[in-house]
């Protein structure tokens, strides 16, 4: 059990998430919190994590760290989204049941379930088919996490959680061109092909020292080497926004705008996460009778006896298959990236035209998860997607005045 004194460690404190689960903690009274950017610790490095860990032992962690970004990043950084997010993971995971911690929450993603699983999505749907091709790497490596955190708590009886949130949104969200998820990336497209009609250069210069473009090479190609940001000529700056689709009042988007998307709050997710981080163990997913006689001499919330074999026997084989432990975290509700598009027009004031290339990707054709358990659990969301794309866009334009 935590209390407001428990020196709890977010990895990835600085991120959409992570920085809302940090908020929210904080909002509890839980102010012994410990944070590092990834310049203070690279999480990838294993003799750096294992230092910070011998340094500042922590009670608790939540690993909301990783390697991230929307369908284009995915393609084009394949073997970085498995082999960053793998490190990421068996460094931190590994180094808190060295230490001891006491409980561990991993945030995963729902891109673990295979493309045409049934929907909605049951955890039940883990590893039952084929994954959606252009995200494979990121949903291996984050099915590889959520299944380190049931393997460490079979064997050692540890108390590690996995919540696999939806699609997320909210304040600190990564809206850079090249490599941000759909609805920032939708927003700020959008928003900038406002101004260009409008013939708002100062706000366009503002935005784009904000938020620079570093060029991939495709692009390179086409305005030569170096950032673009709001310092660049007009035709520069101009050349490189409709490379990514953005130009005098017209916006092209990825695929033809039919796949089905849910999306949750990023402060949503954060809530949730901390009533699973205090309220929830082991135990309570899969049932309190068998988790307490699965092991040989290992305690329920506690770190098993290291030099104890019979602690280490792991799950009793006649007890079978203990599997799909993790927990989906949504709103259980679903729209068209078209009809996302049009709320998203009405909230920026847009009167140009959206266009959807159908020769590019749509990615997964539906993305809705089955969230009863979540509810069983205690916890529902509040914040629904009209309010939450106001909220966004605020906070979006209030990012750059800063």
């Amino acid at each position: 059990m935590l209390d407001k004194n428990s020196k709890i460690y977010v990895a990835g404190h600085h991120g959409l998430v992570g920085s809302a689960i940090w908020n929210n903690l904080k909002s509890r009274g839980y102010n012994n919190l410990i944070g590092r950017g990834h310049h203070e610790l690279d999480l990838t490095d294993q003799y750096a994590v294992k230092k910070f860990f011998d340094e500042e032992r922590p009670d608790a962690v939540v690993l909301a760290a990783a390697f991230v970004g929307g369908i284009i990043a995915n393609s084009l950084y394949r073997a970085d989204f498995i082999m960053q997010n793998m490190k990421i993971q068996c460094n931190v995971i590994s180094n808190a049941y060295s230490h001891g911690v006491k409980k561990l929450l991993f945030l995963g993603s729902t891109c673990i379930y295979p493309k045409n699983a049934p929907q909605p999505m049951k955890e039940e749907a883990l590893l039952t088919s084929p994954l959606e091709y252009t995200n494979e790497e990121y949903a291996i490596a984050k099915i590889a996490g959520l299944k380190m955190c049931e393997s460490y708590n079979l064997q050692y009886g540890t108390n590690y959680i996995a919540v696999m949130p939806t699609n997320l949104y909210g304040p600190n969200d990564n809206f850079h061109l090249e490599n941000s998820h759909v609805m920032p990336a939708m927003m700020r497209k959008i928003y900038l092909a406002k101004l260009i009609h409008d013939n708002n250069w100062d706000e366009i210069r503002v935005d784009m020292d904000k938020r620079p473009i570093n060029p991939t090479d495709k692009l390179c190609a086409i305005i030569g080497e170096g950032n673009v940001d709001g310092k660049n000529e007009k035709e520069r700056i101009l050349k490189a926004l409709a490379f990514y689709g953005i130009e005098d009042n017209k916006v092209t988007l990825w695929g033809d705008g039919s796949p089905l998307r849910e999306f949750l709050w990023s402060e949503d997710m954060a809530d949730a996460s901390v009533h699973v981080l205090l309220n929830v163990d082991f135990k309570d997913i899969i049932g309190i009778e068998k988790y307490s006689s699965v092991f040989y001499g290992a305690k329920i919330n506690g770190a098993v006896d290291r030099n104890n074999s019979e602690g280490r026997g792991g799950a009793l084989p006649k007890l079978g298959e203990i599997r799909n432990c993790h927990i989906n975290v949504g709103t259980g509700k679903e729209l068209t990236i078209k009809e996302l598009a049009n709320i998203v027009v009405r909230t920026v004031g847009f009167e140009g035209d959206v266009i959807w290339d159908d020769s590019k990707p749509n990615g997964t054709p539906r993305k809705l998860i089955d969230v009863d358990k979540l509810h069983r659990l205690g916890w529902t969301h509040k914040v629904e997607i009209e309010d939450g794309v106001e909220r966004l866009y605020e906070w979006y334009r209030d990012s750059l005045k800063k």
